[in-house]
């Protein structure tokens, strides 16, 4: 059977299962936990679609199907069918993504109902062409070439290349409009990119098939094209295809998770030090998520710097925050040095419970906690701007 297959295929179609089996088990926890989400659904199914297809195109699979059956090539309708029925959930799932599921448009509307209609009737039409049709030597690596000249397997044969083909200048023009899309999240570009890609490479594949094709009707033989060049062009089209529904949905998380984490890990030197006021810290939990540790850091550190934030000398933060811009720092940068330098200063006196100033506005400063952390890993600064700002006298405004 040609479709998909030659010796690179026969010792290495797991690849592609293998990568399409993992963005199905990506997408598939958000997929159960948003199941009304009918896009979510939509890409779970069309990965499910595509890991059929290289299951079932595998050369063990199709002699096993043949087998079971009693019919030979009986594998062809089947991954046929399979495959058309991927090029349509690819359309419809591109259609879905690119104008949104709200969209109710007279135009959108068509798209969707040409799509069902005609890769359902290229689909009823494989089996009836496959029934009309006399394959009974059984072809496992070069179908499509051996029976490309015989009644009825050469419609059929034609006519799965020509969707496939429909299906892939289709899906390409969509996301190559779709990428020039101003305002579209970085993840969702590479991942667009990569699908573009990969539909591309689908092209290729078409293209190969097509030309054994042609050149078995006349008289000419470019079998290789069919049996050698073609099946690591699908491979390598699935990972490119796989890889793309993967990178927008795992980008984004492992971005999130690395912000989460990069948070958490800022806010340490501000966390040991109000460990030294509080006399402890957060207690550890093994199976807390990045949310939850962050939350419960951000929590201890603004709770610990309460008190302390009540009693803090505004005039000597007002002399940091000069002698800041003083030595070069930006604004914001001499805000954070000058916090950090008041801080310290406030730990070392350590204020008393219901000191005078107990109603000072300290919703800024437990605001901008991540800020006064990063300044207080840089202890040169902090201490250039503490021993500029003891020298100085009077009282200086906040601000340039």
């Amino acid at each position: 059977m040609g479709g998909f297959l030659s010796g690179f295929y026969t010792e290495f179609w797991w690849v592609p299962a293998t990568v399409l089996a993992a963005a199905l088990a990506i997408k598939l926890p958000t997929i159960i936990r948003f199941w009304n989400d009918p896009l979510l659904r939509a890409v779970g199914g069309l990965l499910l679609l595509a890991c059929a297809v290289f299951v079932f195109v595998a050369p063990s699979t199709i002699a096993w199907v043949n087998r079971v059956t009693g019919v030979p090539n009986i594998s062809a309708p089947w991954v046929y069918s399979l495959l058309t029925a991927f090029c349509g959930s690819c359309l419809l799932l591109i259609i879905a993504w690119r104008n949104g599921l709200s969209d109710r448009s007279s135009a959108t509307r068509r798209a969707r109902r040409w799509v069902v209609s005609a890769y359902g009737g290229v689909i009823v039409a494989l089996w009836v062409l496959f029934a009309l049709a006399d394959a009974s030597v059984e072809r496992r690596q070069d179908l499509d070439t051996y029976y490309a000249t015989t009644p009825y397997m050469r419609e059929l044969i034609l006519l799965y290349l020509l969707a496939h083909t429909t299906a892939a200048l289709i899906t390409s023009k969509l996301i190559r409009n779709w990428i020039r899309t101003d305002g579209l999240d970085a993840w969702l570009r590479w991942g667009l990119k990569f699908l573009g890609l990969g539909y591309a490479m689908n092209l290729v594949f078409d293209a190969a098939k097509l030309t054994a094709v042609v050149a078995r009707w006349t008289g000419g033989d470019l079998d290789r094209l069919n049996t050698d060049v073609a099946p690591p062009v699908a491979c390598l089209s699935a990972v490119l295809i796989a890889v793309g529904f993967i990178l927008p949905h795992a980008g984004q998380y492992l971005h999130e998770r690395w912000r989460l984490r990069l948070a958490h890990h800022e806010l340490r030197p501000l966390y040991a030090l109000m460990r030294t006021v509080h006399g402890g810290g957060v207690p550890f939990a093994l199976r807390a998520s990045p949310e939850l540790r962050l939350t419960r850091r951000e929590t201890f550190i603004r709770d610990a710097l309460l008190p302390l934030a009540r009693g803090i000398d505004e005039e000597l933060r007002r002399r940091s925050y000069t002698a800041a811009r003083g030595l070069g720092f930006p604004p914001e940068r001499a805000k954070a040095l000058a916090a950090a330098v008041a801080v310290l200063d406030a730990v070392d006196s350590r204020p008393r419970p219901g000191a005078a100033d107990g109603d000072r506005d300290t919703t800024e400063l437990l605001r901008e906690i991540g800020a006064v952390s990063r300044a207080l890993r840089r202890p040169d600064d902090v201490r250039a701007v503490r021993d500029r700002a003891a020298a100085q006298e009077g009282n200086v405004p906040v601000g340039d």
